[in-house]
């Protein structure tokens, strides 16, 4: 089969280098079986032959001769075995090759073979033909797990991290009570994906570090890494990870909190045992001896003093006095959390570990979270896209890009300056380097005297004609001796004088991220969304609100704060018309056409597709490139746009769900939470998006910097009614600071 393959290449396209052939013929080996039909065998290796064939063949011609390959590919597998050649195991991933100059050879997986620098090879077209041939192979995976009733097995994290002899010996001796964190040399990788390398990560203690990077490069997957203690942590050091929602069960909330206390409880339990001994008679003599032990621990503990320290917690959250004694089966997933982040809070562990905990609260809530993280006595690891509560609570930031881990001290705002400053001298140092070199490089030379000068350099240290006829690092020719072959001695001298200097990379910048909000604006005649005099309950005897009256207009940026459960995403609901008021009127222009962001956007997409496919079903009729460019104005691109959903991160979900709700092109925006789970970058493009956007908003925000980039208009939501607040997000945190110094929370 390969044989026959790889003479048809030879025969119709004589110029195909040595790269290309063995790239083109590894596609056809390792993809023959997902090859279904000549427009497959064409879509893969098409474009890549036609660009090679410089216009001398056209597109039908092409085609043809991919007939032919194809119908070579079926023959009887027999036949084919006895003419198949050595091919490579897997599509060679060009993107991923480093070049090496000094030596002119590069590893491709499974061959070692000599660059040809005059090769025709298109590394974006290769690329390009990588990703589809990949989701193609996703596919198949996809509806052969289908018809087997197995479903799709998800990629596990992993971390691997170098042994150190000196830790090792001092965790078995039990001499190290430090309780500072570090966490040398390591690796994680998520599938095949490796998301660190060779990273470090010291934590100090007493410190709050924010785990800051893009959507999508590991932060969560690290959390849980340390976590699991898959990197090695002291044993003696606890951990907590504000991860999973609190079990809901017959156990009141503040019982809930209390019990995560376990030594409290212990002792707690045993007193209470070896009391009602004594008090029936049948205490021997060593309880009374043991009830006066537990005594004096449960007054060093200040354990009496516990149940209004949780209660203090809980209500900081967002838990009134009748909540707290709410069974935690009553409360939603959102509460639940909020149980989970109270008990971690109560248990005051060595190492805190948070992932987004601003997601699952309100603006009070988080404005409370903030005053009481700033006197955690312990060490904090969290991750946050919310800048404001990072200012508020960080003493460091950590930031993760290129694999790598980067520390800085001081919080975000403090962050972002010495980034862009290390970015500065980076990049004046990269430069200096290179003015340096061309200041020694000579301008090259005429085609005999280059000749001359590929011998010397041929004979002085080893560099073939071939290698010297580019631009490589170790070819300079220097100005002063360019016309004496004598000379060479001195030529080796500044080459290794080059070859001395360190190699600097020109500064990896991060890709701006872009997003666009499709118009759909015209003018109507107001009113455009309206409530009148609006009613509503779920029971009875227990309204969200009553009389309830706003209005919108396709210039309108609103933003609607207020406590969890004061009915936000109630009101959306009723101005989408998805509930229908008890009493009152809703009013909607009749060309209005609602966008709608749930903030539980995750539930109603379909995991165990990809994007595309997400895409296609709910809006079918356009072609796979319509559905890849709609999901490309908002980051999901290449690879991303063909895995399944459910192996993408919280932010690049959010994002497929961006790209679904604008695809009809809305004139009005209704967004509950839209922030959730997206990175700094992204928000601040989504901030802009909405700037730009020619039509109605309004959203629900906890996000301080955001609402002041996007919004004019502030609802708070509260007491069955909506308050428009003159003065801005200024005037309502300071209505909350003022309630809390009230309630004796600051």
């Amino acid at each position: 089969m390969a044989a026959s393959c790889a003479d048809i290449l030879r025969r119709e396209f004589p110029e195909l280098d040595g790269e290309m052939f063995d790239y083109v013929t590894g596609v056809l080996h390792s993809g023959s079986s997902d090859f279904e039909s000549v427009d497959d065998l064409f879509e893969a290796v098409g474009e890549l032959l036609q660009d090679v064939s410089r216009d001398s063949k056209d597109d039908e011609d092409i085609r043809a001769i991919c007939q032919r390959m194809y119908n070579t590919l079926h023959l009887d597998s027999e036949n084919a075995q006895a003419n198949r050649q050595l091919l490579l195991d897997a599509p060679i991933q060009l993107s991923q090759i480093t070049d090496s100059c000094e030596s002119g050879l590069e590893m491709l997986p499974g061959l070692l073979l000599k660059r040809d620098q005059n090769s025709m090879v298109n590394t974006k077209k290769l690329e390009k033909a990588e990703a589809r041939i990949k989701a193609k192979q996703i596919k198949k995976q996809e509806r052969d797990a289908t018809k087997s009733g197995n479903p799709l097995v998800l990629e596990e994290a992993t971390a691997s991290q170098a042994a150190s002899k000196k830790e090792t010996r001092l965790e078995t001796s039990g001499k190290n009570k430090s309780y500072d964190v570090r966490i040398e040399n390591f690796d994680v990788s998520f599938g095949e994906r490796v998301l660190l390398t060779g990273a470090d990560l010291n934590l100090a203690y007493g410190r709050r570090y924010g785990l800051v990077g893009r959507n999508g490069l590991g932060k969560t997957t690290l959390l849980k890494m340390i976590a699991s203690r898959s990197l090695r942590i002291p044993s003696h050091i606890s951990i907590l990870h504000v991860e999973q929602e609190v079990a809901g069960d017959d156990t009141p909330a503040l019982q809930s909190v209390l019990e995560c206390d376990t030594t409290r409880e212990s002792l707690l339990k045993e007193e209470k045992e070896l009391t009602a001994k004594v008090n029936s008679g049948r205490a021997e003599g060593t309880e009374g001896a043991r009830l006066s032990e537990i005594y004096a621990r449960l007054e060093e503990i200040e354990a009496d003093k516990a149940p209004a320290r949780a209660s203090v917690i809980l209500a900081g959250l967002g838990f009134n006095a009748k909540m707290q004694q709410q069974t935690t089966k009553e409360f939603s997933g959102g509460w639940r959390m909020r149980l989970a982040l109270a008990r971690a809070l109560f248990a005051r562990p060595d190492l805190l570990l948070l992932d987004e905990p601003t997601n699952m609260l309100d603006v009070r809530a988080i404005i409370w979270l903030e005053n009481y993280l700033q006197t955690w006595q312990s060490t904090i690891l969290v991750v946050s896209h919310d800048r404001n509560f990072l200012n508020a609570v960080a003493t460091d930031v950590i930031h993760l890009h290129s694999q790598r881990l980067d520390s800085y001290r001081g919080d975000f705002e403090n962050f972002v300056k010495i980034k862009e400053e290390r970015l500065k001298n980076q990049q004046r140092e990269y430069e200096a380097q290179q003015q340096y070199r061309e200041h020694i490089q000579v301008r090259r030379s005429s085609r005999a005297q280059l000749g001359m000068w590929q011998c010397l350099l041929h004979h002085a240290v080893g560099v073939t004609k071939k290698d010297s006829e580019v631009s490589c690092p170790l070819i300079v020719f220097i100005d002063r001796f360019r016309y004496n072959a004598n000379r060479a001695s001195q030529v080796q001298s500044k080459l290794k004088l080059l070859e001395k200097l360190p190699k600097l990379k020109p500064v990896d910048k991060e890709s701006e991220v872009i997003m666009k909000f499709p118009d759909g604006f015209e003018k109507f005649s107001p009113p455009i969304l309206q409530l009148d005099e609006v009613d509503f309950y779920y029971e009875p005897d227990n309204y969200v609100f009553r009389s309830l009256s706003v209005s919108a207009d396709l210039e309108s940026r609103i933003c609607v704060v207020g406590e969890n459960g004061a009915g936000k995403s109630t009101m959306l609901k009723i101005l989408m018309g998805d509930l229908a008021p008890v009493r009152g009127i809703r009013h909607a222009h009749r060309n209005l056409k609602v966008g709608y962001f749930s903030q539980h956007h995750v539930d109603q997409l379909d995991l165990d597709i990809s994007a595309t496919e997400l895409l296609a079903k709910k809006f079918p009729g356009k072609t796979e490139e319509e559905y890849r460019h709609q999901l490309g104005c908002y980051g999901v691109s290449g690879e991303l746009a063909v895995r399944p959903v459910a192996t993408l991160s919280g932010g690049q979900k959010s994002r497929v769900a961006f790209a679904q709700m604008t695809m009809p092109c809305p004139n009005f925006y209704i967004l509950d939470e839209p922030t959730n789970h997206l990175d700094m970058e992204t928000i601040e493009a989504l901030a802009k998006a909405l700037n730009k956007f020619r039509g109605g908003l309004i959203l629900v925000s906890h996000d301080e910097r955001f609402i002041r980039l996007v919004c004019e208009e502030l609802w708070v939501c509260g007491n069955g009614t909506v308050q428009r607040i003159d003065g801005g997000f200024d005037e309502y945190r300071n209505i909350l600071q003022e309630q809390f110094r009230k309630e004796g929370f600051l």
